[in-house]
């Protein structure tokens, strides 16, 4: 094993800190000399294995050169014409969409295009407590019998019964993990279907929903009609992307550095009034869609009226989108509320289970809230550091949700388990999923589930190593530089902005609130901020530094506030300098 970086084997937060190779220190070297770029940016790309000469195209990333052709994926000829022609006839359109971003951003991008052509559509989101996840057999049969074509957005790929209760076509537009057989629908769009070869997995719904219109807009085209500008509503699967932990790969990546563009020109009323109450006051970055407005366009589906979310992203009124956004923000302060009551349940409970070792962290409860069990299995999950499941009972019945670690598909174990009958439903991907069982199954479904991911490799390892991509004085993280380093973006799932070490550091600390911690370095006077350094041994540990050097890691962000920008370090980890 290779020496830890800066001889640093146990970190404040019990990582070892793992540097780039020889061999990748010498490439960037020899690409910054050949491109003329800064060696951290070098350092971050040949981690991403560009090679120099594809560094421009790589840089600008442009939308056209990576878009694929929509008519990849099966079924996208049969779902574009059908839908077409239902615009073309005047037919009566139903749009059923999940609750999250994802559900809610898809739906959107149908209802801004077809308002766009003159024509509407309904939009049904089922209720997370009393409906649950998908389609079901009395919606659709409602559904189907006043409408000529339902399309189902970010679900219906499992949803074989009531499918076939629509009594009328369905086309389904998903990116959910696919079952041995399909359902009864007109078209089935996904590229997680499992006759599809897997080049486009990384899509989520948003992003087969566009390529949808893309689709559909060539074919207007080739009758002489030209459709609704598609770069417009780019924001819109940015926003899904990013929020559904999409990997930032691929055309994901053009999809998601365009949509935050279109983004920031503050256009869509609702994107607008969300940011608004949000208090946003800077360009639009992943950060902001993942945590800022995510959350607040999630929050009517988890505890509120379903369906806000998509209403407030398809709205083309400033004062509904005012009216909705303030509703949503009052909605996700409930949340976290709740939130925060059973994630404190759940931790303790896995804890008790066992905090170390095994390949399952999980918890269920009665009274736990289904709106929220997806955020506490996530925070389980960063907490233990290998997948985790949590469930709220609601007298006999369970609905649970789990976040996965990278390697790990989850989705698969889940479906696993629904085939074997160990649980009522359950499906999804690779990083998340869902699942409904009975009291009876909860002990003997765990079990199994944690075989499954165990012969995956989950909890083999314990916590990843912290991995570093160079080292840096304070004084060389400029803005500047950090606006290089951007151009590399945009950072998120799959693709994690780059961690740079700051060695030897006299830093001044203080705490701010009860969990925060902002710190400045006595060499250059860099700043950084640590959200959630009081929930363990790191803000204690710097708040009572005093004159003893400390090694820091963390990422390099922009940091905007009345309107002067200036470079700031999110700082992740540390550790005592000899």
């Amino acid at each position: 094993m290779n020496a830890a970086f800066l001889n640093v084997e146990t970190s404040l937060t019990g990582r070892r800190w793992v540097g780039p190779a020889e061999a990748e220190t010498r490439l960037a070297e020899a690409m910054a000399q050949q491109v003329g770029l800064p060696l951290a940016l070098c350092q971050t790309l040949v981690r991403r294995g560009i090679a120099p000469d594809a560094v421009p195209g790589f840089l600008a990333p442009a939308l056209r050169d990576l878009l694929p052709d929509p008519l990849c994926l099966r079924d996208m000829g049969r779902a574009a014409a059908r839908f077409l022609a239902a615009v073309r006839g005047g037919q009566r359109i139903a749009v059923f969409a999940d609750y999250d971003v994802d559900g809610g951003s898809s739906a959107a991008l149908l209802l801004v295009w077809l308002r766009a052509m003159g024509r509407q559509a309904t939009l049904y989101i089922p209720d997370r407590i009393d409906e649950g996840y998908g389609p079901n057999v009395p919606a659709m049969a409602a559904l189907g019998a006043a409408h000529d074509l339902i399309i189902c957005v970010d679900c219906g790929t499992l949803s074989h019964g009531p499918i076939a209760a629509a009594g009328c076509d369905v086309i389904v537009l998903d990116h959910h993990l696919g079952g041995d057989s399909l359902p009864p629908a007109h078209a089935v769009v996904n590229p997680n279907r499992q006759d599809e070869d897997g080049q486009l997995a990384h899509l989520c719904a948003a992003g087969v929903v566009f390529l949808l219109l893309v689709e559909v807009n060539r074919l207007l085209r080739v009758d002489g009609v030209q459709g609704p500008d598609l770069m417009d509503l780019l924001d819109l699967v940015a926003l899904a992307t990013v929020a559904d932990v999409a990997p930032l790969v691929g055309v994901n990546r053009a999809f998601v550095r365009q949509g935050l563009r279109v983004m920031a020109r503050r256009e869509r009323a609702g994107l607008v009034a969300l940011a608004d109450v949000a208090r946003m006051d800077q360009a639009p970055t992943p950060y902001a869609l993942g945590f800022v407005l995510g959350p607040r366009v999630n929050a009517g589906g988890r505890i509120g009226a379903a369906d806000l979310g998509a209403r407030l992203l398809a709205t083309d009124k400033p004062s509904e989108a005012t009216a909705l956004a303030a509703r949503l923000d009052v909605l996700n302060t409930e949340r976290r509320a709740i939130e925060a009551a059973v994630r404190e349940e759940a931790l303790a409970q896995a804890e008790a289970r066992g905090s170390s070792g095994g390949a399952l962290a999980w918890a269920a409860g009665d009274g736990w809230h289904p709106g929220v069990v997806g955020i506490v299995a996530a925070r389980l999950k960063e907490a233990m550091h290998r997948p985790a499941v949590v469930i709220g009972f609601d007298g006999d019945e369970g609905k649970g949700s789990g976040r996965s670690v990278t390697g790990v598909d989850l989705g698969a174990a889940i479906h696993r388990l629904a085939e074997e009958g160990l649980i009522t439903r359950g499906g999804g991907h690779r990083m998340a999923a869902g699942l409904t069982l009975t009291r009876a199954q909860l002990g003997p479904a765990m079990t199994r589930l944690e075989d499954l991911l165990a012969r995956q490799g989950a909890g083999a390892a314990g916590r990843e190593d912290l991995r570093l991509d160079g080292l840096l004085r304070p004084t060389a993280a400029t803005l500047a530089l950090v606006e290089e380093i951007e151009k590399a973006g945009p950072f998120g799932a799959g693709a994690p902005a780059p961690r740079f070490a700051f060695a030897s550091q006299i830093v001044q600390a203080r705490r701010i609130g009860s969990a925060h911690l902002r710190l400045t370095c006595a060499d250059g006077g860099l700043e950084a901020v640590a959200f959630g350094a009081f929930d363990g041994p790191l803000g204690h540990a710097l708040l009572a530094a005093g004159h003893r050097p400390f090694h820091l890691a963390g990422r390099l962000e922009i940091n905007t506030y009345g309107g002067r920008s200036k470079a700031q370090l999110r700082l992740e980890d540390a550790a005592p300098a000899p």
